[in-house]
């Protein structure tokens, strides 16, 4: 069974096509390298044994998506990650956020209805609750208007989805509301490989514990938070990409309840940025330079799921620890520092 995963050699994709060829299922891969390396690749190789097919390829040229589809008729199902990510980019750039996440997600819909593709998993984000009322954020949690254009292309790419599921009642898909994604392969050939400087909180961590920046920003501490610092739901990339999997074999079973349906993917517990930092000097035995700064424009106080649901209809849980994901994290450093 073929399976094409766009931006599929980014974090999370790459670490997706790993656990799809560990279930034995054939990957195409669909990534521009905007926010990726071709070495990624080899990476999956060392540690699946089996090299992914690979298209460069950019989804915002609709000629090429067609050309894909044409030559490859026997895709079954479709995981879609391919999108710009950083909220604070998104709020500088908002143009390029609509352009990339949203006209690239109504081509491969397009081709999907074309080809009669069934099969469709959207990388969606908790950024579509904005600024939370309660916690923990359950499915059900109102979607407030964004607070940035990413948060927004996000909500924006549900609503195009659910009116596709409506229009075309053989059309299954399932949208994925991730939080926050750390960590890296144990086997330290894939994990978090941002082009430039860093927009997450972790790959800042190890590269200023690599003496590849000076200094850690913390993004203020005058929330109102236990520490002041912001709260979120880390969860380990190698659990995050499982959770893909299970959801794609719930719609190639035909085992989904409604052929749109939407799940929390996180550990249901949330740490202070604070936490990250003390917990990753602790786990491995080093001291971090970091300073507080201002607020990032667009960020919320704190947000962690429920994941109640994920686990009573999908059946998948977190399993790994946030030790684990930093201590995995900081070993996936020193193997490209030695490089």
């Amino acid at each position: 069974m073929k399976v094409l995963v766009t931006g599929g050699l980014g974090f999370i994709g790459s670490h997706t096509v790993v656990a799809l060829q560990e279930k034995g299922y054939e990957v195409v891969i669909i990534d521009n390298l905007s926010n990726s390396d071709i070495s990624v690749l080899d990476g999956i190789t060392r540690i699946t044994g089996v090299r992914p097919e690979f298209e460069k390829t950019d989804l915002r040229d609709k000629a090429k998506v067609i050309d894909f589809f044409n030559r490859y008729n026997d895709i079954e199902g479709i995981i879609h990650f391919a999108a710009s990510k950083a909220v604070n980019e998104s709020v500088h750039q908002p143009l390029l956020y609509y352009e990339n996440n949203i006209g690239t997600l109504i081509y491969l819909l397009q081709q999907m209805q074309e080809k009669a593709v069934r099969n469709f998993i959207f990388s969606s984000s908790c950024t579509v609750y904005g600024e939370p009322d309660t916690l923990p954020i359950t499915e059900s949690a109102p979607v407030k208007p964004a607070l940035s254009p990413y948060g927004n292309t996000k909500q924006i790419g549900e609503e195009i989805i659910r009116d596709t599921a409506k229009a075309y009642p053989k059309f299954k898909s399932i949208a994925l509301r991730y939080f926050n994604p750390i960590g890296a392969h144990p086997s330290g050939h894939i994990g978090e490989l941002p082009l430039g400087v860093p927009q997450n909180l972790v790959p800042f961590v190890t590269q200023t514990a690599a003496g590849i920046r000076e200094v850690l920003s913390v993004f203020g501490d005058d929330y109102s938070t236990p520490d002041g610092t912001a709260i979120r739901d880390y969860i380990h990339v190698v659990d995050l990409a499982e959770s893909h999997v299970i959801a794609l074999e719930r719609l190639f079973e035909n085992r989904q309840k409604t052929n749109f349906e939407i799940f929390n993917i996180g550990t249901g517990r949330g740490s202070s940025v604070m936490e990250i930092i003390k917990t990753f000097e602790k786990v491995n035995t080093l001291k971090l330079n970091y300073k507080i700064v201002g607020r990032r424009e667009g960020d919320v106080t704190a947000v962690w799921a429920d994941t109640d649901l994920a686990e009573k209809e999908l059946g998948w849980k977190a399993r790994l620890t946030m030790e684990d994901a930093l201590r995995d994290a900081w070993h996936w450093q020193q193997n490209i520092s030695a490089k």
